[in-house]
């Protein structure tokens, strides 16, 4: 069996499929399997209890205390005061030269205006020029990205990609902020992948890579000794937004 992708069709074309099959069930002996299989009903669904009972502000307070343990800097504020807050997470970590996605969101919470500011070399992911996107996103200081989705449990991001949303932005720079709305703090991953299901089962276009991010990179594989940014990020900064 083989896979040919014309230019042109992102779906590309499987020839050979039905003989390959065929193949494939007669040296296992047996017939081939043409129903689709069954989602068996799960009985019990604990992981729907986690943090379920919880409210808003004490979501906010169990991803504040994660974040203290996946080594993370955490300014929380409200819309009017989101450009404050993002200066001075910039200012503290001394970064001049900012990557950014293109994404509305940044105008609609007024953060233009201070990235506008000449203290800072701001560049707007651009898909139509990857690679000068990537190199600047190599050399800044800074990458800020929005969260789609926020987990309290693990203090974990997630960022859906797409055309203007490069994952560059919150992988290469030295540091990464996240700036995350209130609105977008689930319990955990279990909610997560709710939400994932549910855009597929409407019809949505889902992103084609979804990045789940729990603070700076670290590795501890050599000698157990804990090292900071062996793959991306050194530092990470959350603004939780009070977007009510």
């Amino acid at each position: 069996m083989s896979v040919n992708t014309k230019s042109g069709d992102a779906r590309g074309k499987i020839a050979n499929r039905e003989g390959f099959l065929d193949r494939l069930a007669k040296s296992l002996g047996r017939e081939r399997i043409v129903e689709k299989p069954i989602r068996p009903e799960e009985k019990l669904k604990p992981q729907w209890d986690v943090f379920s009972d919880l409210s808003p502000d004490e979501l906010v307070e169990v991803l504040k205390s994660q974040c203290q343990l996946v080594h993370t800097e955490v300014i929380e504020t409200d819309k009017a005061q989101l450009g404050a807050a993002m200066k001075e997470a910039l200012d503290r970590n001394q970064c001049k030269s900012i990557v950014t996605w293109k994404d509305p969101r940044f105008a609609e919470f007024g953060l233009d205006g201070v990235l506008s500011q000449e203290d800072y070399e701001v560049t707007e992911w651009d898909s139509r020029d990857r690679d000068a996107s990537i190199a600047a996103t190599e050399r800044a200081d800074a990458g800020i990205t929005f969260s789609d989705i926020t987990l309290a449990e693990s203090a974990t991001v997630v960022l859906f990609s797409s055309e203007d949303k490069g994952r560059s932005v919150s992988l290469l720079p030295k540091n990464y902020i996240a700036v995350i709305s209130k609105s977008t703090i689930v319990p955990r991953i279990t909610q997560a992948a709710a939400e994932i299901d549910r855009r597929i089962a409407a019809g949505e276009t889902v992103a084609s890579c979804v990045n789940f991010i729990s603070g700076p990179s670290n590795s501890a594989d050599i000698e157990m000794s804990l090292v900071l940014g062996v793959h991306g990020p050194v530092h990470a900064t959350y603004i939780i937004v009070d977007d009510a």
